[in-house]
């Protein structure tokens, strides 16, 4: 059964993005759940699905608190910084399979707050979906690898000495974001300039990430509305629908140092089955919304779903070819790496924007066709294939 074109974003919403929120995630995605129902041109007694984030809050809290009152269907998706988006994919099929109608979809937290605790802030919750498996407690904590950072630079670094790629192919990736964000009134990073020789000139986090490869920690919350195709029609704006979807894992999943292949990653399963049940190819989009938690994790994305072929991403990312003009338009809301980090759902909303036409500053000329990708944990990938 295919879910192709049955189902249409129809309802987005956001909080503001900051650095110490003041409230909790509860709270937040509250906010943005109510704003994206109301988009909708919907009621939450309209709601019969929600997907919420693993660990910070469940279904049931926020039907509580939204007025929910029949919820047919609730998942939830632990894919890490993939959930978000492989949350889309489950719920198209939930909806055109006929489990519910319409699903709610948010995520919050407080990634500033919560990782870096300040006098007057409330507590965090704990999000629960820390990778601690057997590979990392007995091979990576006792030589001083924690953080998300340092196991990617094992990629970025593999990478980096296979095909000799520049420093400048990362740093055009980081470019392009902080200059799409300068267009959009909530990035964070608006009006805070980065040249190449700025990135360059950046501090070593893990070598080969520099600070600007590394993506934001902020504080705020994001949701969407699916609903059916027929009901689309009759909502206020512009229906986005969804035109293909997949999740895929690397090899194992749990390590990365031993895979066979450390760049065949999860979307280089995902991609072949999301193009397939959308029927289209990978250069017919009009724009990308690529999760960009660190610069290399996009390259490396690009590659597995064949963009480029591995080792030409520099030439693919340079002469402006993914700015704003260009061929391929990345992240044009600022992304991760400038907007904010509310795991890639931002990256969701942003694309919703472009295929109604309503982006503003920030407009792809003829926006038609795009795609947002989810990167999580040790390299588990969602596709999600929009149109308008």
């Amino acid at each position: 059964m295919s879910f192709k074109d049955k189902t249409a974003i129809v309802g987005i919403g956001e909080t503001d993005y900051v650095k110490g929120s003041g409230r909790s995630e509860v709270d937040m995605m509250l906010e943005a759940s109510r704003k994206a129902i109301a988009d909708a041109g919907m009621k939450p007694s309209d709601i019969d699905g929600i997907i919420p984030p693993p660990g910070y809050t469940y279904s049931e809290e926020l039907a509580a608190n939204l007025g929910v009152e029949d919820l047919r269907y609730a998942a939830t998706i632990n894919m890490g910084g993939a959930s978000p988006n492989a949350a889309i994919q489950h719920a198209a099929i939930a909806i055109a399979s006929g489990v519910c109608n319409s699903v709610l979809i948010t995520l919050g937290w407080n990634g500033y707050t919560a990782m870096r605790p300040k006098p007057g802030q409330p507590p965090g919750r704990s999000a629960g979906i820390a990778v601690l498996n057997n590979a990392i407690q007995g091979f990576y904590l006792p030589y001083g690898v924690s953080a998300p950072v340092q196991m990617y630079s094992w990629l970025a670094m593999r990478h980096k000495q296979m095909y000799n790629t520049p420093d400048e192919a990362t740093g055009h990736i980081a470019v392009a974001c902080r200059k799409h964000a300068h267009l959009n009134e909530s990035a964070f990073m608006r009006g805070r300039e980065m040249t190449m020789d700025d990135y360059l000139a950046s501090r070593w986090v893990s070598e080969p990430m520099r600070l600007f490869d590394c993506c934001l920690e902020t504080d705020g919350a994001a949701a969407v509305v699916i609903t059916r195709a027929d009901i689309a029609k009759d909502t206020p704006n512009k229906p986005v629908y969804i035109m293909g979807a997949a999740e895929g894992h690397p090899y194992p999943a749990d390590d990365i140092a031993t895979r066979p292949d450390p760049f065949r990653i999860g979307l280089s399963f995902a991609t072949p089955k999301a193009l397939e049940i959308a029927d289209i190819k990978i250069h017919d989009v009009d724009f990308l919304q690529i999760y960009d938690c660190f610069t290399y994790v996009v390259m490396l994305q690009m590659e597995a779903m064949g963009l480029c072929e591995r080792g030409e991403t520099y030439d693919f990312v340079k002469d402006g070819n993914i700015e704003l003009g260009g061929h391929y338009p990345l992240n044009t809301h600022g992304g991760l790496l400038s907007q904010a980090h509310v795991w890639g759902l931002n990256h969701t909303t942003e694309a919703v924007r472009q295929l109604r036409g309503t982006a503003g500053a920030s407009q792809v000329k003829d926006a038609e066709l795009g795609l947002v990708t989810g990167w999580g944990d040790l390299g588990d990938g969602s596709i999600v294939i929009l149109r308008n």
